[in-house]
């Protein structure tokens, strides 16, 4: 089945995140809401997104797929090939959806759940049609973070697994599909046991949000982005690797250094959470921050294309596929007026002080054109 038309039900920060992902691949979208002003809020979202979608997407514009919204369920079931569920995580109102929307999409229609955590078992419980529900968990922001965990429950069929995987992979993301379900998936289990760790650090007084955040970010977060952590420890055994890591730091293991628990919530600790993040934030709104946020995560990407690992290694899949589609001149073709074969944006990295594009940028946006004319009379890069 082709995938045209995705239906959404949930319009929230995920759900939003995965309208705009659809829309600026050419993908129709019609949404399900019922809070108020949801349609409104779903629309400006798409708006602030935008901008580092296409300044991510460096090949040639496809088509802005078509929004559509509704506040009928049965709606947006009946006309999706593909339905993301993006409702708040509370699981009997998870539970309830998908019975619901089971019970009106086509028998061929995956639904699948944005959950964070919650059992694909459990979700599909009250289904008819079990085997097409499984769990497709993105990050936020879902328009540019391209990892999304695919999990199946007791229930799930290989065909469902296998279609999204196929779908996930054709929006640009990278599909990391567990071989069972576990709660919290993969990376919400390592991330809250940092998360843990980091409030009890704040909770002893030993560093302040600040201080631990630093602690990620001039170290650890920066291998993390392209090695994770296992090969970051294969690299620190030196030639022996793993192995050699291993011997000379499992002996560690058995320390008391992490405690892996909530600590017991108090007043002080909350104070000390919640301004330690407002001093951080040094008078800058939540829409600043995810701002700046968006700049260096198009940045990071576009950086790792160049070495083709981790995020940019998927960008760099995906530009590969889009440019296998375009036009080619055919000998002989009369080609009357001009051509426009390329479409770009100006990278903020490409601006000065006063806003003005470097001079050796210009010469990158000319490559970039020039590049797209060789494909388009088929010249390529040889191999």
């Amino acid at each position: 089945m082709t995938i045209k038309t995705v239906g959404i039900a949930g319009t929230g920060l995920i759900g939003a995140g995965w309208a705009a992902r659809l829309l600026v691949r050419g993908y129709d979208v019609i949404a399900y809401d019922v809070a108020p002003a949801a349609e409104a809020k779903l629309r400006a979202a798409i708006d602030v997104a935008w901008p580092s979608m296409i300044r991510l997407l460096n090949t040639p514009k496809v088509k802005k797929g078509k929004l559509s919204f509704t506040t009928d369920l049965k709606e947006m079931a009946r006309k999706a090939d593909f339905i993301h569920e993006a409702a708040p995580e509370r699981e009997e109102l998870k539970i309830r959806l998908f019975k619901e929307i089971d019970s009106c999409a086509r028998p061929d229609v995956v639904i699948a759940s944005s959950s964070s955590g919650f059992l694909p078992t459990r979700l599909q419980s009250e289904c008819a049609n079990p085997g097409r529900v499984i769990i497709a968990h993105p990050f936020n922001p879902v328009y540019l973070l391209p990892l999304v965990e695919t999990v199946p429950g007791e229930k799930t069929s290989l065909e469902a697994m296998d279609r999204a995987g196929k779908y996930l992979d054709a929006i640009g993301m990278h599909v990391l599909r567990l071989k069972k379900e576990i709660d919290g998936y993969i990376c919400d289990r390592l991330q809250e046991a940092l998360w843990r760790e980091a409030l009890h650090v704040l909770d002893k007084d030993i560093g302040t949000t600040a201080d631990i955040d630093d602690s990620i970010v001039y170290s650890a977060g920066m291998r993390w982005a392209f090695m994770g952590s296992f090969l970051t420890y294969h690299a620190a055994g030196g030639p022996g690797g793993m192995r050699a890591f291993i011997k000379q730091f499992d002996p560690t293991l058995e320390l008391p250094w992490t405690d892996l628990r909530f600590p017991k919530w108090n007043e002080a600790l909350e104070k000390r959470l919640v301004e330690g993040c407002e001093a951080q934030a040094k008078g800058q709104t939540v829409a600043q921050i995810e701002a700046k946020r968006n700049d260096v995560l198009v940045d990071m990407m576009h950086l790792f294309k160049q070495h083709k690992v981790g995020a940019g290694l998927v960008l760099a899949r995906e530009e590969e596929r889009r440019l296998k589609g375009l036009r080619r001149w055919k000998k002989n073709a009369r080609i009357d007026g001009s051509l426009a074969l390329h479409h770009g944006t100006v990278m903020t990295s490409w601006v000065d002080y006063n806003s003005h594009m470097q001079d050796a940028y210009y010469l990158v946006a000319f490559g970039d054109g020039l590049d797209a004319f060789f494909r388009y009379v088929a010249i390529t890069i040889a191999k």
